[in-house]
């Protein structure tokens, strides 16, 4: 059976859990919510499990904090036998549009902590990544406090809609493979 390590990126606590920095984790939460999947709280972060058309999809929530996120997706890459290729990271992007979806095979962090950390622990940058736009609303030097910021009224109406899609992305991810998946989802 082929497994797939899904990680999404966020900071554990109550008061980190609607911003928009903690966006791999809402999406991994919604889509657990959906399928009635519970996470476990296991070594280095929260831990769900999801069997889909022959795979397994493993959700990691890691516990480290977001800028040290590294050590736990190598943790459980090793610990499951996971290859590279079958990675995917989640998170947020400020040099996108609110919404707006991105899948690449490789890159760099962008200037995110969180994948800083996972290039620099995993000593590559070819692995998946998920990045889901969450605008740049923000003045010169707060960027921080914008990232931290809870979603406006307006964002919270077209989440649902937009992690609906993320939830297609992850299985197709899985079942179609990450070139048909960047295809399908890049830009829309």
């Amino acid at each position: 059976m082929k497994k797939f390590l899904i990680v999404g990126l966020g900071n554990v606590g109550e008061k980190y859990h609607n911003t928009r920095h903690n966006i791999g984790f809402k999406i991994l939460d919604e889509f657990a919510k959906k399928e009635e999947l519970s996470f476990e709280v296991q070594k280095l972060g929260s831990i769900a499990k999801y069997k889909f058309k022959g795979r397994t999809f493993i959700f990691l929530k890691p516990s480290t904090y977001m800028n040290l996120s590294g050590k736990a997706v190598k943790y459980w890459l090793t610990k499951e036998k996971i290859p590279l290729e079958n990675l995917l990271v989640i998170c947020d992007d400020l040099n996108l549009s609110f919404g707006s979806i991105r899948v690449k095979a490789k890159g760099s962090d962008g200037g995110h902590n969180g994948l800083k950390d996972i290039n620099a622990v995993l000593q590559t940058q070819k692995y998946a990544r998920f990045r889901f736009g969450v605008g740049a609303n923000f003045s010169k030097g707060r960027q921080s406090d914008y990232v931290l910021g809870t979603w406006s009224d307006e964002e919270m109406k077209l989440l649902p809609e937009r992690i609906e899609k993320a939830i297609l992305l992850i299985k197709s991810f899985g079942t179609a493979g990450l070139n048909n998946t960047m295809n399908a989802f890049n830009g829309k």
